[in-house]
């Protein structure tokens, strides 16, 4: 045993006790911890949520920001614009979005987008609240089954989005006029739709408009339904005086459709999706019974046809029945003149009941042209003739009247001529031309110099004569006049009551009475006793004695001898 070996019952040296640390972790770390979790998590939820990108082409980045700028369907935010830079050839920019996971239908090839901002059109005004959250991306699904990447945007938001309910249709017209996208369609004056899409035709010849009308108003939209142009305002002057018609106010600013089914077709059916209809330049000529097969004419015209326009119309008997085609003239080396020619289309199905009435006397045959030929060299015997009148005296615009001239000159009617030719007559207003120009000459073989120089001639004279009739008769007229009011007064004086000479004339009346007396006393004594005048006057028949009057008259004794 060593020295320094312990006994063993010695106790053991107390070791000293080691207290344990615990891990303490600063409140400083919490922060940035706890960020990292949450980037983390959006990192994580960025990763979930990522969807497909796409390239929207646009002519201009005005409002749109990279990383700022928002995708949106209905409000709903679906994307958002990561990138925008120029094209290869600087035409236009490209802007890369990046949409939702849950947004993957906007891939489909038919999607539309568009940049939504401040627009004021004549539809309206649209997105004005962009004015302070700034413009936006809208964004259209579409229904395709293929898939895009590239799609070019919208320069203004489309009036009808995917999912509206509705039917569209193609109307077919020889132009637009001032119809344009979003212009509506309307059904009883009640807008229904709009217009959609509008592009040529195939050919060149005409326009062809997309319009979408809305549910339940599409069910309105027959097989027979009749289409025609409400841009504008209708104004017609007739019997009934001025009318003005319009479908609204919208309409004459940016132009608009109606529509209606006629009278005449009770069996017509809803129409199917995509249907295609004529489009009228009015309803008048909308909803006119259906015009059968037309029938082309000529018609020589010796006289001026200015005013005379394509599309002119052409009437029988004051009922329309066709339109003018051409206009063009042809040259008659016989006479050295320029004939006009014009071509016109009549509707003979337009004389309604009429025109049945001929057929069946024209005899049924198996040529229509040649019974029309036969109908027309009946009338033309007759004295039907072709005229050209005016239509509108402050236009100046014409017309082609056909109507019966009994007096019109026998003419030979070819009735083998292909086309069908029809006679014509100088238009009245071209007899009143040819009247007014005679009349114009007539004034001018007037000698009207000569007659304004005797005229003149004639006017020096009477200034003459009237200075010789105030220098001279005048003052001579004067003075006789002053002289005959003297010598009336002078009469006025004599013939007066207290004047002598009224006293001596009434002297003198009152003798001439009393002569007049006795002269008639006289008659009526000789016509009692004619015989006094032979054996003179006796005592019985003295006229003092006359008993033969109801009263005696004496006759004054006559003077001694």
């Amino acid at each position: 045993m060593s020295d320094n070996a312990l006994p063993p019952s010695a106790p053991e040296p107390a070791r000293p006790q080691v207290k344990a640390r615990k891990a303490r972790v600063s409140l400083v770390w919490l922060v940035p911890i706890l960020a990292g979790v949450i980037g983390l998590s959006m990192v994580i939820h960025d990763f979930l949520n990522v969807g497909p990108k796409v390239v929207v082409s646009f002519l201009t980045a005005e409002g749109l920001e990279a990383k700022k700028t928002q995708v949106k369907y209905k409000n709903v935010v679906i994307g958002t614009v990561t990138d925008i830079e120029l094209s290869e050839d600087r035409t236009h920019v490209l802007a890369t979005i990046e949409l939702n996971q849950s947004a993957a239908p906007f891939t489909r090839a038919d999607s539309q987008y568009w940049v939504v901002r401040p627009r004021i059109g004549a539809h309206g005004v649209s997105g004005v609240d962009t004015l302070l959250s700034g413009a936006f991306i809208g964004a259209d699904a579409g229904s395709s089954d293929k898939t895009e990447r590239n799609f070019t945007g919208l320069e203004n938001p489309p009036p009808v989005t995917f999912g509206d309910k509705g039917k569209r249709f193609i109307l077919h017209t020889d132009d637009l006029g001032s119809l344009d996208i979003g212009s509506p369609i309307y059904f009883r004056r009640i807008q229904v739709g709009q217009v959609v899409a509008y592009e040529l035709a195939k050919d060149g010849k005409g326009v062809n408009i997309e319009i979408f009308v809305n549910s339940p108003n599409d069910q309105y939209v027959l097989t027979d339904s009749r289409f025609w142009n409400a841009s504008g305002v209708d104004v017609s002057l007739g019997a009934a005086g001025l009318k003005v018609s319009t479908q609204s106010l919208t309409s004459i600013i940016s132009g608009g459709i109606a529509f209606r089914e006629p009278k005449y077709s009770p069996d017509a059916k809803p129409a199917e999706p995509n249907a295609e209809f004529k489009l009228f330049e009015d309803q008048t000529t909308a909803l006119a019974p259906p015009d059968g097969e037309p029938k082309y004419i000529r018609m020589r015209f010796n006289q001026s046809l200015r005013g005379l326009v394509v599309n002119a119309p052409v009437d029988f008997l004051g009922v329309n029945i066709g339109r003018v085609v051409s206009v063009d003239l042809d040259y008659d080396a016989a006479s050295g003149t320029f004939p006009g020619v014009v071509g016109a289309v009549i509707y003979p199905q337009r004389l309604g009941a009429a025109n049945d009435k001929l057929k069946e006397q024209a005899g049924s045959g198996n040529d229509e042209e040649e019974q029309t030929s036969r109908i027309l060299g009946r009338f033309v015997e007759r004295g039907l003739r072709a005229q050209v009148r005016t239509g509108n005296l402050l236009t100046g615009q014409l017309y082609v009247a056909m109507d019966f001239d009994p007096k019109a000159p026998k003419i030979a009617y070819n009735a083998k001529a292909r086309p069908l030719e029809i006679p014509t007559v100088g238009g009245s207003f071209d007899k009143l031309q040819e009247q007014l120009q005679a009349f114009v000459d007539k004034l001018g073989k007037i000698p009207i110099d000569d007659l304004a120089k005797n005229l003149n001639g004639s006017l020096i004279e009477l200034q003459k004569t009237l200075k010789n009739v105030n220098g001279q008769v005048l003052p001579q007229m004067a003075g006789t006049l002053q002289q005959a009011q003297k010598t009336l007064g002078t009469a006025n004086d004599t013939l007066s009551d207290d004047s002598p000479a009224r006293q001596q004339l009434g002297q003198a009346l009152d003798e001439v009475q009393r002569t007049a007396r006795s002269v008639r006393v006289l008659t009526d004594f000789l016509s009692r006793h004619p015989e006094s005048l032979i054996r003179g006057r006796s005592g019985d028949a003295a006229p003092g004695s006359y008993k033969g009057s109801s009263s005696s008259r004496e006759i004054p004794p006559e003077p001694a001898q």
